[in-house]
């Protein structure tokens, strides 16, 4: 497994991965996407070979807050601790960043992964997250 760290990407690539992942909402402006992926602070990959397997992005001013924006792994390729190790090298890059923050729905399987990567649910460390969004569905 290689890891990358560049916002170059291959639409094909990254719309094969959100696809297997079922995030078509991002896949149906495939140029929005990929406008994203280039405005990110930071954008980190997972490769097999020719075979992108895995991405994290975030964004964020990279001072004060980080926030992962995506974080997806082939179906095929779950469980391998992929996903982790993509969250250990973005915390690690961004070590001095005060506050990381994350979105998700409420798939308790996701819930577990983000424990074992060291978050904790808003209300755990006394905080509250407000959101506003024109789609429910990622």
């Amino acid at each position: 497994m290689e890891f990358h760290t560049h916002h170059n990407l291959p639409t094909n690539a990254i719309l094969q991965l959100y696809n297997d992942v079922a995030w078509t909402l991002y896949t149906k402006d495939p140029e929005q996407l990929m406008r994203a992926i280039q405005n990110s602070r930071y954008v980190l990959s997972a490769w097999d070979g020719d075979v992108l397997v895995a991405l994290l992005r975030a964004v964020g001013d990279g001072e004060t807050i980080l926030y992962i924006q995506d974080i997806l792994v082939l179906q095929a390729y779950q469980g391998q601790g992929i996903g982790s190790t993509l969250m250990k090298m973005a915390l690690e890059a961004y070590a001095q960043v005060r506050q990381v923050v994350l979105i998700t729905d409420q798939d308790t399987g996701l819930h577990t992964f983000y424990r074992t990567v060291g978050m904790k649910e808003a209300g755990e460390i006394g905080l509250s997250g407000f959101v506003q969004t024109l789609h429910r569905k990622c």
